[in-house]
């Protein structure tokens, strides 16, 4: 594995480059896209042709940042000074837009997961940041590019919902003072809250009601799985970016420990959330089917049934518990 660049090495290519892909992973959260967003509109401000490569759709409560700077025309940057990739250190995250990077003449990784492989021309990946928006923000101090309402308020998104509104065990005291600052530029907070927090359709909460219904609990109440098939989706006139969150509400369950949320795509694959509440290492399990994250919060993709998937996975989960 490579080491890690400095954040100075980054800023110094970005600053040398006339054009830049960024691109977050697929199924984007507030993390990679607010991350993406404020490095966006500050590289522009720079001077610079950079663009959000994307390859599905923006969530909802997500959409109210892009003012003009994602696309998914991969022809608007033919070649690339840089090709960024945000939030992700591995290809697979972003498969339908690998041509595209890999056409970049630099690539890099901006990235917080302790699961990235730095095998990019440039790497920095930071797992003691609680978002990859704080790594933005030492970014963009670093270079002396400054910030405004705008890109404080990306950042805002990207580090509150990565931190579970400031709830999570990655909250740290760097993620406050960074936000302390973010207040200093004319960000309302408020606002940007209420985009992302009270901003849901009736139809997600009758999918919600559903995926709720399918739990089951394991390992004498300490695990909870559930699970968000297309038949769900279907019937609620539902999709599924809005099962987004699900995971970590079925972690507040009283007792559970591990919590798990199979969600069943049209390819027939399955993609696996899973979340710690104290004890267990999810990232453990989630790199045993050749996913990644954190140690509280980590995911996997995994082409089998649903039932195979949960006998799997719930045997994972409760080994480590056991251990």
């Amino acid at each position: 594995m490579k080491p890690n660049n400095t954040i100075r090495e980054i800023g110094d290519a970005l600053q040398s480059a006339d054009s830049i892909w960024i691109i977050p992973h697929e199924l984007m959260d507030g993390d990679a896209f607010g991350s993406a967003i404020a490095l966006c509109k500050s590289l522009r401000k720079q001077g610079k042709t950079a663009w959000i490569l994307l390859e599905d759709k923006i969530p909802d409560y997500l959409e109210f940042m892009d003012k003009g700077y994602c696309t998914y025309d991969s022809d608007l940057i033919p070649e690339p000074d840089v090709s960024l990739c945000i939030d992700c250190g591995d290809k697979t995250r972003f498969k339908k837009r690998v041509a595209a990077f890999e056409k970049g003449r630099i690539t890099v990784c901006l990235d917080h997961h302790t699961t990235s492989r730095r095998v990019f021309d440039l790497n920095y990946v930071d797992g003691k940041a609680a978002a990859t928006g704080e790594i933005v923000f030492d970014l963009l101090s670093e270079m002396k590019w400054p910030l405004d309402k705008e890109i404080a308020e990306a950042l805002f998104v990207a580090i509150t919902t990565d931190t579970g509104n400031f709830q999570y065990s990655n909250t740290t005291q760097r993620s406050h003072e960074i936000v302390i600052q973010l207040y200093d530029k004319g960000m309302n907070f408020s606002k940007v809250s209420a985009e992302i927090y009270q901003n849901e359709s009736i139809n997600k909460f009758k999918m919600e009601s559903k995926v709720i219904d399918s739990a089951e609990l394991f390992a004498d109440g300490l695990v909870v799985v559930a699970t968000v098939t297309q038949k769900m989706l279907k019937e609620c006139n539902s999709t599924m970016e809005e099962a987004e969150g699900i995971v970590s509400k079925l972690r507040s369950i009283r007792g559970v420990e591990i919590s798990v949320l199979i969600k069943e795509y049209p390819d027939g694959c399955m993609k696996v959330g899973l979340r710690a509440k104290h004890t267990g290492d999810v990232a453990v399990i989630a790199s045993k089917f050749g996913g990644g994250g954190h140690i509280k919060a980590a995911g996997c993709t995994i082409c089998d049934s649903i039932e195979n998937v949960k006998r799997m996975i719930v045997e994972e989960v409760t080994e480590q518990l056991k251990a």
